[in-house]
């Protein structure tokens, strides 16, 4: 039915009859994520620069239709169901909230008593409990409560980068306990933390996409001055970052060496002055580096497990060294010269604690701060820490813009 896909890679938490004979069960999916609500607010949610302040920059809606391109593309090259990845490159960044990373963080600490908070168990939570779109018909656990969007187990799986509750010691997790009921049918048995292909090739269009567009938009912002690769010293502190955000088994040699190549690329640009060419040049070097991360992961996934279509866990992606390192040189020379830029510690604590004031004003009185939506899931809670939830669920569905607007209106 689905070509080299089970037919339970297919089946839903509810069963739900498939209302077009011509429509797949993955390209319904799509469907579902990219109608979203929690898809329209990452319009106005930040992916590095602040969301709302300028127009050229990605928000994290941008980031997401864009990784799907990517994912779209690699998946269907390497045989996966070119719906499913792009299914899962939509959902990946769907629970972030307001202020990026720095909301996660903010988010975490004031959730750490009841769970805590991570952006992709959020993500999986929203896709499983809190979009509005369909209940549970079962006499189950779950009966008459909303079961999020009822996607498939296969597109699940594959928006699932981190397929474990959270643990003690580990930073990154993908479901909260709370929803380990739909995890472990996602899962299928499988108590293992590998992730299936599809996963793997969104998780790599992620990254790929990630570091090169955030370098265009830190480039076009005036953060990156496009000669700094050729200094020893601006290396040295792009190393320094990379070394200390995603660890130092990525070696300094190695770190160096990746960011002489890129930047002796024929299309990395000689200058950057904002006008039509400087622009076209510098979409040519982000679509000239798409091209070359994702062929060089293809070719050394094909070259390892053959060129017959390859799905869920028939296979790993490979990608080779030289690719890794360039993509984590690039990503932390955006994170030196945008997330620790010069006057950004201030921003982030305002931000931080901006949250810390909406959490603690609509956890005071929940049913005169909460939305409609949030207020009766408040009143269905069965516990505090599940009431405590609610307010949580509340502030990260906000946007950038209407934090602020919350903030002012019940914080003044």
């Amino acid at each position: 039915m689905l070509g080299e896909y089970l037919a339970t890679d297919s089946l839903r938490w509810v069963n739900e009859p498939n209302k077009s004979v011509e429509r797949t069960e993955f390209a319904r999916d799509r469907a579902r994520v990219m109608h979203s609500s929690a898809l329209r607010r990452l319009g106005v949610k930040t992916q590095v620069m602040e969301a709302g302040q300028e127009d050229f920059p990605r928000t994290r809606l941008t980031h997401s239709l864009e990784v799907a391109q990517v994912g779209r593309e690699l998946g269907a090259a390497l045989g996966c169901d070119p719906d499913l990845v792009d299914t899962a490159c939509l959902s990946h960044d769907l629970g972030h909230p307001p202020f990026g990373h720095n909301g996660e963080t903010a988010l975490n600490e004031l959730a750490k008593d009841i769970g805590g908070f991570e952006g992709n168990a959020q993500s999986f939570r929203l896709l499983t409990r809190l979009e509005p779109k369909a209940f549970d018909s079962s006499d189950g656990p779950r009966a008459g409560q909303s079961i999020g969007l009822n996607l498939t187990r296969a597109a699940l799986d594959a928006a699932s980068k981190y397929p474990w509750t959270k643990r003690e010691g580990q930073v990154k997790f993908g479901v909260y306990d709370d929803d380990a009921d739909v995890f472990h049918w996602v899962r299928n048995d499988r108590t293992d933390d590998a992730t299936c292909f599809e996963a793997q090739v969104m998780d790599w269009s992620d990254d790929v996409s990630y570091c090169v567009h955030d370098v265009e938009d830190a480039v076009f912002a005036g953060h990156v001055n496009i000669d700094i690769l050729k200094s020893k010293t601006g290396r040295n502190e792009i190393i320094e970052v990379a070394q200390s955000w995603y660890g130092i088994e990525f070696e300094s040699d190695q770190l160096d060496a990746a960011l002489i190549r890129i930047s002796s690329l024929p299309s990395w640009p000689t200058s950057f002055d904002g006008t039509m060419n400087s622009l076209a040049a510098l979409k040519n070097l982000t679509s000239t580096l798409i091209g070359r991360f994702c062929i060089a992961a293809q070719k050394a996934t094909q070259a390892t497990f053959g060129t017959a279509p390859l799905t869920r866990y028939a296979a790993n992606l490979v990608v080779p060294d030289d690719a890794r390192y360039e993509v984590t040189a690039l990503k932390a020379l955006a994170a030196r010269y945008v997330m620790n830029r010069d006057g950004a510690d201030q921003m982030y604590a305002r931000q931080r604690q901006q949250i810390h004031d909406l959490v603690g004003v609509l956890s005071l009185d929940p049913m005169a701060g909460l939305d409609r939506f949030h207020a009766q899931l408040w009143v269905n809670a069965q516990s505090p820490e599940a009431k405590a939830r609610v307010v949580i669920d509340q502030v990260a569905a906000l946007t950038d813009v209407s934090l602020v607007q919350w903030h002012i209106r019940l914080n003044p």
